[in-house]
């Protein structure tokens, strides 16, 4: 015998489970909170927005900006040497076109939606910065430059693993034709550093303190993990004394103190004084960063590379060291964004970067009280300097792949 069963009555039709509307009903007002919550962060959001527009077309005055654009960028380097300024911009452009490419050498697209995007809007801006046309001609072909050295590279670096390398010992090469080009010499007219300023200066010494922090980090590191007694302590004592101090006293000593430990002969620049403190005060911290990386590595690596018969320093240089940076990238990438936020305290002692410039510019009678404009120029080229470093070393880890 069999049951039979009356047909079930029409169920109304699924509510949509994918589309904006979906999304909002499930993020944002999933509940009667999260609804209001919603609704008072929209409507503060919206508000500060509408005001900043507000202000930024009727009540700004812009004309601080493009007024100062050679001090912002470049402080007193002399007019008649900025076509030396431009050839470094495009070679740096030239190498930093091909790096991208060689990271992305294992994209299926190089130009994709995004990236296009990102292109067309630096172009934009390229065309409608207020500058006069010549300059708007160049940061237009910078962009160019940038966008066909990355196709090159990507291309090339799809076909040849190992030309990254050379792209290692064409960055090593182009330090030294930067300081030719800005400081001359060697056919070129010399200018005094004393003259540099703004951006120039703010990237300059953050390069170069880099540069020198990071294998004096890395050697502090490893003789704060030595076995030999002397060199470990050491290496404890000084990483523990710099951390224990303010930047701002590292700085005034390098500015004061370190002529005391020179021959009387030998004068340092300011700037070269500066650039000691700043690498003094981050190596330490770079050390404590390395030093952790390498604790994570398992101790099986080390006594399987000793059972292979390597040495002490080749298993430290082949085997432990490398996997302990691949570790650390994320924190060093911080403390070298941290180290170029801090050149904003080198007008402390009398320097006039980026942020010391702009000091300068407002003090003019001229541009007096044009504080909102000066400080939202500046902040944005911070913003896409320290992005740009982040930029890259989130796509240095995805080309190293870096999981331990």
């Amino acid at each position: 015998m069999t049951t039979s069963y009356p047909p079930a009555a029409a169920s109304p039709p699924p509510i949509a489970q994918v589309g904006p509307v979906a999304w909002m009903r499930k993020n944002l007002f999933n509940s009667w909170f999260n609804g209001i919550l919603t609704i008072l962060l929209v409507w503060l959001l919206g508000s500060t927005v509408i005001n900043f527009v507000r202000w930024a077309f009727s009540l700004a005055q812009w004309q601080v900006i493009p007024a100062n654009l050679p001090l912002y960028f470049v402080g007193r380097f002399p007019a008649s040497q900025y076509w030396r300024v431009w050839v470094l911009v495009a070679l740096l452009a030239a190498l930093a076109g091909q790096t991208w490419g060689i990271l992305a050498k294992t994209a299926p697209r190089l130009f994709s939606r995004p990236v296009l995007i990102g292109l067309a809007i630096a172009a934009l801006i390229a065309v409608i910065f207020p500058t006069p046309p010549l300059y708007r001609l160049l940061i237009l072909g910078v962009v160019l430059v940038v966008a066909a050295s990355a196709w090159v590279g990507w291309q090339i670096g799809s076909k040849i693993p190992g030309f990254g390398k050379w792209l290692s010992i064409a960055w090593a090469i182009a330090l030294p034709i930067a300081l030719w080009l800005l400081l001359g010499g060697f056919g070129l007219r010399p200018v005094n550093i004393n003259d540099w300023g703004g951006m120039l200066l703010t990237v300059f010494v953050s390069v170069l303190s880099i540069l020198l922090s990071f294998p004096l980090g890395v050697l502090l590191a490893l003789g704060r993990q030595s076995t030999l007694p002397v060199i470990r302590w050491l290496s404890t004592a000084y990483i523990e004394l710099v951390r224990g101090l303010p930047l701002l006293s590292i700085l005034f000593f390098a500015s004061v103190m370190v002529p005391l430990f020179i021959p009387g002969n030998i004068r340092l620049n300011l700037v070269i004084r500066a650039i000691i403190g700043l690498t003094l005060f981050t190596a330490a911290y770079l050390a404590e960063t390395i030093r952790g990386g390498l604790q994570s590595i398992p101790r099986g690596q080390t006594e399987a590379s000793r059972a292979l018969g390597l040495s002490t320093p080749l298993t430290l240089g082949l085997i432990i060291l490398p996997q302990a940076l691949k570790v650390s990238i994320p924190a060093i990438v911080g403390l070298f964004i941290s180290l170029l936020q801090d050149t904003t305290l080198l007008l402390i002692i009398g320097l006039f970067e980026l942020l010391g410039i702009s000091r300068a510019i407002l003090a003019n009678p001229q541009f007096i009280g044009r504080y909102a404009e000066v400080y939202l120029f500046i902040g944005l080229i911070f913003w896409v300097l320290c992005y740009a470093m982040s930029w890259g070393s989130r796509r240095l880890e995805q080309s190293l792949n870096t999981t331990h």
